[in-house]
């Protein structure tokens, strides 16, 4: 965690659910942090928690939670589609914000967000843990360096042999519903890959997406009509951008397969598998297979180069930004390109076609619930 060595930053988190108590937990473990306050709807889970954590001040209502002035930010630990209003009247209220992922249930929504935070002048980070695995900074190292060239395409992978929510026994049914969630195997896991690769790419311009959704396996009756499932168990996608590189997306809750080959990125003068790391290049007529060991690089990025906690994972970072120790890496643009690509798949899925980004942003509807 933090050292501590630049003033404490307030915080107060709205939502104390399964995501929120990871985000609490993390919050509180860090010097660099003063746990405020927390809001829920469920009062007597709210109280536990506070209780758990120390935290001084509890609202039922997160509109009270941010109406306190000594709090500099707040994180977001909502069901997507609550993630827009929340986020929005955060920032109204001058708070820099930090928010689950995915951005919002939809496109207009994330875009909603990211327009509210740059017309105030204020922080908006999006989580995903993936900007800060030895694997991704690793890559991103090699990209630095210029020993990948010019990167040309990407695939982009998530992989569950059975593991839906809820129907597969993890979760809850708000998971597989659109009325909460705004869609399903993308935004649950398809958004930490996309974003990851997008990251690396340099956050390019999607220009054409073709995708398909699918609903295929068999589950059982009664909780398939318990949670009302009607999101998507698989996705797959090509989206070219306007620099002229493609990227593949497959992403599956459920699939009959052992596995997927994992997530790369291919240059003209190298490419990289993410996981397991590989990084492939030549030498002159030798072509070179290289396995570094991210452990050492790891360790002595920490203790020799010093770089501490600033990339150590999405909370500690965003706090070091609000910091000044870091300049913070531009989730929210990351995240609201990866929101134009799922919400492509889905279009195309619906139209049979390939769509192109002007058609998604005309054809994005707000799916945000009022609270």
């Amino acid at each position: 965690m933090g050292s501590g060595t630049a003033e404490r930053i307030r915080v107060g988190v709205i939502g104390c659910g399964q995501i929120g108590k990871q985000h609490i937990a993390h919050h509180a473990g860090n010097d660099n942090v003063e746990l405020v306050a927390l809001a829920d709807i469920a009062e007597g889970e709210l109280e536990r928690v506070a209780d758990q954590y120390g935290v001084p001040h509890r609202y039922t209502s997160f509109r009270d939670l941010l109406a306190r002035d000594d709090i500099a930010a707040v994180d977001v630990c909502l069901h997507n589609n609550f993630h827009m209003p929340a986020t929005v009247a955060a920032l109204e209220a001058g708070k820099h914000v930090f928010c689950e992922k995915p951005m919002a249930g939809s496109w207009t929504d994330a875009n909603t967000m990211r327009t509210a935070a740059r017309d105030l002048g204020l922080e908006l980070g999006i989580q995903n843990r993936l900007y800060f695995t030895a694997e991704t900074k690793a890559a991103r190292r090699l990209l630095d360096e210029g020993q990948l060239g010019s990167v040309y395409h990407g695939r982009s992978t998530g992989f569950r042999r059975m593991g839906r929510p809820y129907v597969d026994g993890y979760g809850s049914p708000t998971f597989v519903q659109k009325r909460n969630s705004g869609g399903g195997a993308l935004y649950d896991m398809g958004v930490y890959h996309i974003c990851r690769l997008l990251y690396l790419m340099d956050n390019p311009d999607p220009l054409r997406i073709a995708g398909q959704t699918y609903q295929k396996l068999p589950m059982d009756e009664q909780r398939r009509q318990e949670s009302g499932y009607d999101v998507e168990e698989l996705a797959v996608g090509m989206v070219r951008f306007a620099a002229g590189a493609t990227l593949e997306i497959t992403e599956a809750w459920a699939m009959h397969l052992d596995g997927l080959e994992g997530a790369y990125l291919l240059g003209d003068r190298g490419g990289v598998r993410l996981e397991p790391f590989g990084w492939y290049h030549s030498h002159g007529d030798l072509a070179v297979d290289s396995t570094p060991d991210l452990q050492i690089e790891a360790f002595r990025q920490r203790f020799v180069h010093q770089v501490g906690d600033v990339y150590a994972d999405p909370q500690s970072h965003w706090i070091a930004g609000l910091q000044g120790r870091v300049e913070l890496l531009p989730t929210a643009d990351i995240a609201l390109n990866c929101m134009l690509i799922s919400e492509g798949i889905y279009l195309s899925s619906r139209l049979e076609r390939e769509v192109t980004a002007e058609e998604i942003k005309a054809a994005s509807v707000s799916t945000a619930v009022s609270i």
